[in-house]
């Protein structure tokens, strides 16, 4: 799971697998020059084939340092006016990887294919013809990558993009955080004080919970653990991290990841708080753009109806007898609510296009909500201004 979430949140991994596939081509295939007909191969000798490499490395360093220059503008335009939450989301971006990784092996290959050429006459000669037909073709798809380029990025400053973004991975989380129905653990809850206390080993915040692997390993022991902070807590080292009900040595930290920051594999709160910040930076009075607080309620309004139509997860989970192995701490629909609505309603209750919005979420809520939410929907709406 820790290799998963940082092959997603790593921003140079893919540039570096390019540059790694680049620099081999450029070895391999002069070595592999007479398998491919001449018709079909670049036609010039070595003047031309250094020309036209040495061409394609200035221009791709060039263009390359230009892509990095518009990404760090989006990335500075988003965070400074929306949430500097957002970044990580654009460093995500597998088209942004994958463009600055096409350029940059464009480049590392015109160089490095560059020492296979050898001579100045045409007798002597030895020019990589597959090689630079291939440095072509690199180049015609580095074009293709710049024109995606330049429109996901005027697309993904925008922010209904943003927010659409936001929301719709979220949808995704909701699926395996508020399942509509499960098996529920047929044995209840440890009783007494646990017989062990895992510590955090390191500071920082919970990304990510190894449930299935805490779920094996308590089986195997005989135990029940229970999560002591929820994922996107901030955990200093040597707080308390996991009580243990039963004999188990294991070093049960190892399936729980930190990081620096909170991500969004298993953190639902962030998703709203991503939100949250984009509506309250849009209410303050330096920006007062209530039009952009009035989208992202509405996608807070998608969210939370989805979730108010469901049953409020136990965070309890079984082994395959039914017998209770973990405990977790799980977002609720009564927290989520106030979370979407305390700040906003604090930064822009009295706007008349932000309460019109709220109001109409609450209404809605009120009707669609199951009997056991309702009561957190009337609390909700008690925190609007009179």
């Amino acid at each position: 799971m820790r290799v998963l979430i940082w092959s997603r949140n790593t921003f140079w991994l893919v540039p570096a697998v390019c540059v790694l596939v680049a620099l081999t081509l450029a070895l391999l295939l002069p070595e592999v020059e007479g398998l491919v007909p001449e018709s079909s191969v670049f036609p010039g000798g070595p003047e031309s084939a250094r020309s036209f490499l040495s061409s394609i490395t200035s221009a791709m360093i060039s263009i390359t340092g230009l892509v990095f220059s518009i990404t760090i503008v989006a990335l500075q335009l988003a965070a400074g006016q929306f949430t500097s939450r957002v970044m990580r989301d654009f460093l995500r971006d597998r088209l942004i990887q994958w463009t600055l990784g096409i350029f940059v092996a464009t480049f590392t290959y015109a160089m490095v294919l560059q020492r296979a050429v050898r001579g100045t006459s045409e007798s002597g000669a030895v020019v990589p013809a597959l090689g630079i037909t291939v440095a072509f073709l690199l180049v015609l798809t580095s074009v293709a990558f710049f024109i995606a380029y330049i429109h996901h990025i005027a697309n993904s400053i925008r922010i209904a993009e943003i927010v659409e973004r936001i929301a719709g991975a979220t949808r995704a989380a909701l699926d395996a955080s508020f399942p509509t129905e499960g098996p529920e653990p047929t044995t209840a809850g440890p009783a007494g004080a646990p017989d062990r206390i895992v510590r955090a080993a390191r500071h920082g915040v919970i990304v990510a919970v190894d449930r299935r692997a805490l779920v094996d390993r308590a089986t195997r022991c005989d135990a029940v653990s229970t999560m002591l902070a929820a994922v996107g807590d901030f955990l200093p080292e040597g707080a308390p991290l996991i009580a243990v009900h039963g004999h188990c040595s294991h070093d049960l930290g190892r399936y729980v990841s930190f990081d620096t920051e909170r991500t969004h594999e298993q953190d639902v709160t962030l998703r709203f708080r991503q939100l949250v910040d984009i509506a309250e930076r849009a209410l303050s009075p330096s920006l007062n753009d209530p039009t952009t607080a009035a989208q992202a309620i509405d996608h807070l309004h998608d969210l939370l109806r989805r979730i108010a139509t469901r049953p409020t997860p136990s965070g309890r989970f079984a082994d395959a007898e039914g017998t209770l192995r973990l405990i977790t701490e799980t977002p609720t629909f009564p927290g989520l609510l106030h979370l979407a609505l305390e700040e906003i309603v604090h930064y822009g209750g009295e706007d008349p296009q932000t309460r019109r919005r709220l109001d109409s979420m609450l209404v809605d809520l009120r009707d669609a909500a199951l009997p056991c939410h309702r009561a957190a929907v009337e609390r909700g709406a008690r925190m609007l201004p009179a």
